[in-house]
């Protein structure tokens, strides 16, 4: 097999960065080559894909030294519309390469920017529909899709367009069990297509039968190299000192807690601490009205994203919330801060009403996407924008026992994706609210920052905050959930005792 990658001997410095990320870097990837490459957030891995489908250099400007041939394209010689047909990508955050506003058209665009006939394209359509098992997708908002929803149209999207090479950023950060089982189908799919792929992953599990080799990477530098087989027989120490995702314990408790029905209900008792739910409907289709909003009654179940009349949280605990992609975790977590203004629900706490904006006083909602929630131009600034009043001390100790101490005056937008997760979630523990809400809040975190996180979960409920993480991570939820709340279309169907 020829070499269809050669990276040689790159480093790069991104513009207005004090420090070189790559150094030295040296690869070769053979063609139908299947390769994994895993580290550290920040360790360069994505920087890597960036520079494999010309985004390095043309788009994110720096100081590049070295050659990269793509598929016999000098990427520094090569436009980025050159490399179409050739790369496809398919990014951590899967909006930042949406055309379309709804999927059929997504799906679709590559083979028409291309200019493909229009049986060529409804044929490739089809043919990706099909593979990819996508008919409940089809005719929907973008809009309107959960995360791991949307990483899937964005990796049909690229699949129409039959690349040679697929690059995939974390393309399981916001995927369920099944929605993992989904995307290793597309993946063992283009592995028998010939094409060669290229994946940056921190869940290790599901790849275990489809790599042909794993690159370590650390601070810039290639530091590990195995055959896929060599690599997932590792022992489990060895992982941990990588600071890498266990690549075996997922299998063993993955199904517990996405399936819990069949668990011994907790029963919070009449006196025990809690925080009562009440009426929490909401529909994200509209009810038409003339002269005032009608509410919800029973006939409106069908309608209803959220359906919860009554619902009794645990106070001061880390509570997992759980359930698969499009179910209402993130419609559950949004009602319940307030963001969603024709939500009926009622947060009582201490036989105090909370409603509307009074929710937003008592909550603090950390999103999927947080680069909706980064305002300033540094990390600093950014936790500093949380607090009432400013407190730097304060400010400085969050940053540390986040591991961003470092990063306290770089632009929260030059961060990596874990990074920025772990901005937000600095300036959650800032803000000082009563309740906490983590929409995913590890999807793009390595394990030792997901450790990490878990130790902040709980801290922040030993210092009398509740706190609700929706999740797909068993890790994480073996690591510092202390309850399991399950979210089933929209409902809630049972919460049990978690591992911590």
């Amino acid at each position: 097999m020829k070499d269809i990658v050669k990276i040689d001997k790159v480093s790069f410095q991104y513009k207005g960065s004090s420090k070189g990320l790559l150094k030295d870097v040296s690869l070769s990837v053979k063609q139908g080559q299947t390769l994994l490459l895993c580290g550290a957030s920040g360790s360069g891995k994505t920087t890597i894909l960036r520079l494999i489908n010309g985004l390095i250099p043309h788009y994110y400007l720096g100081d590049l030294k070295g050659v990269v041939n793509v598929a016999g394209f000098d990427i520094k010689n090569t436009q980025l519309y050159d490399l179409a047909g050739v790369v496809g990508t398919v990014f951590q955050n899967p909006r930042s390469q949406f055309f379309s506003v709804d999927t059929d058209g997504e799906i679709v665009f590559g083979p028409e920017n291309i200019g493909l006939p229009a049986e060529d394209i409804k044929n490739r359509a089809a043919d990706v529909i099909k593979d990819m098992n996508l008919y409940k997708l089809l005719g929907r908002s973008l809009f309107e899709l959960s995360g791991g929803e949307k990483q899937k149209i964005a990796c049909a999207s690229v699949s129409a367009l039959l690349p040679e090479i697929v690059l995939l950023d974390e393309p399981s950060s916001n995927l369920d069990v099944n929605a993992i089982k989904e995307l290793k189908k597309a993946i063992e799919i283009w592995k028998t297509q010939g094409k060669t792929i290229i994946i940056s992953e921190h869940r290790l599990w599901y790849l275990r039968d489809i790599v042909d080799r794993v690159i370590y990477m650390d601070s810039g530098s290639l530091k590990g190299d195995w055959e896929g087989k060599e690599f997932f027989a590792l022992p489990d120490k060895t992982i941990r000192n990588l600071c890498l995702r266990p690549v075996n314990i997922e299998k063993k408790f993955i199904g517990n807690y996405l399936n819990i029905q069949d668990k011994e209900s907790y029963e919070i008792k009449e006196d025990a601490d809690f925080i009562e739910l009440r009426d929490f409907f909401f529909s994200y289709k509209k009810k038409p009205y003339i002269f005032w909003r009608k509410k919800f009654d029973l006939a409106d179940a069908k309608i209803l994203s959220l359906n919860i009349p009554r619902l009794r949280l645990p106070r001061n605990a880390v509570i997992g919330v759980v359930g698969n992609n499009g179910t209402g975790k993130s419609t559950f977590l949004r009602c319940l801060c307030g963001l969603e203004k024709d939500c009926t629900g009622r947060v009582i706490i201490n036989g105090i009403e909370y409603h509307g904006k009074k929710q937003l006083d008592i909550s603090y909602m950390v999103m999927q996407d947080v680069n909706h929630q980064l305002f300033t131009d540094s990390v600093e600034a950014e936790v500093l924008l949380s607090m009432d009043k400013e407190d730097k001390e304060r400010c400085n100790e969050i940053l540390t026992q986040l591991g961003l101490d470092g990063l306290k005056d770089k632009h929260p937008m030059a961060l990596s994706g874990g990074q920025k997760q772990r901005v937000a979630i600095a300036s959650a523990m800032a803000a000082g609210a009563k309740i906490l809400l983590f929409d995913e809040p590890t999807s793009g975190l390595d394990y030792l920052h997901m450790v990490k996180v878990a130790k902040m979960l709980k801290q922040l409920a030993d210092s009398n905050k509740t706190v609700l993480v929706s999740t797909h991570d068993p890790e994480l939820i073996k690591l510092c959930c202390d309850y399991v709340l399950q979210i089933d279309n929209g409902r809630a169907v049972g919460i049990t005792l978690g591992s911590a």
